[in-house]
Formats: structure tokens, sequence, C-alpha cells
């Protein structure tokens, strides 16, 4: 796997989380649970999404994948574990909607404060605003 650059200029930064849209929710499988809501956000740049899963308004499961690489949180173990996914891969004989994602063995801070970054950038959203507080948590 290639290392990517995790250093990224403010206007990148700013551009990203900007790129961010709610992808609509009918597109999404739903908990059958009461009170369980998913929601996607996809970026214009490829690779790029943001996914949630609520439970009474509480985040129960975060993902965030950019360039080949993921932050992950969820509440049965609510620490953040950062990752590679298979989506940079050269073999494309895998069917796209089927990102795998092999966790680090070390966590990637410098990867975890590009993240907390782009989030930054739409804390006046209520959904980002309550992914960042999982960064204070760590």
């Amino acid at each position: 796997m290639q290392k990517t650059n995790h250093i990224l200029a403010q206007h990148e930064i700013a551009s990203l989380g900007a790129s961010l849209r709610p992808i609509e929710q009918k597109l999404l499988k739903q908990s059958r649970k009461e009170g369980y809501t998913k929601i996607w956000f996809q970026g214009e740049e490829p690779y790029f999404d943001v996914f949630f899963e609520f439970a009474r308004e509480e985040i129960v499961w975060f993902q965030f994948t950019l360039r080949g690489k993921s932050v992950s949180w969820d509440i049965q173990k609510p620490e953040l574990q950062t990752g590679n996914t298979n989506e940079l891969c050269d073999d494309v004989s895998f069917y796209a909607a089927s990102k795998t994602i092999e966790n680090d063995n070390q966590i990637d801070g410098e990867f975890i404060n590009l993240v907390k970054s782009i989030l930054e950038t739409r804390a006046e959203d209520k959904v980002f605003a309550k992914a960042l507080a999982l960064f204070k948590r760590d």
C-alpha cells in the first residue's frame, strides 16, 4: 500500500469539507431497530465518504474514508481506529461497493488530525459536531 501524505494545505482541507454532500436516505439500508438511522456523506474526490449510524441521535458507529485510509469509531469499542481500505488496490475485479478495511496495528495520529481538521470545517452542522466530540475522547 502506498503511503499517503496526510499534510494538506488549509484550502485543500476546506475544499474537502465543503465537498461533502448527503446521499439520499432511501439509498441506504436502514436498521430495523427503532430509533436507529444511518447517514452517508460523499465528497467530490473518489473514495471520500463519511458514514454515521445513530441510535436516538447519539453516534453508535462512525467511519471516514479518504484516499485509501480510514478512521472509524464504534460504541462497542469506543476509541478511534485507523486503517487502510482496498479502494486503491490495482485489482479492480471486485464489486466497487464492497469496501474492506484492514485496521492499522498502530494508530495513525497524523491521519486522525487530518480527519479532525476536515470535520472542523463543517462543525456548524450538528452531525459533524457530534463526530468531532468522538475525537475529544481520545
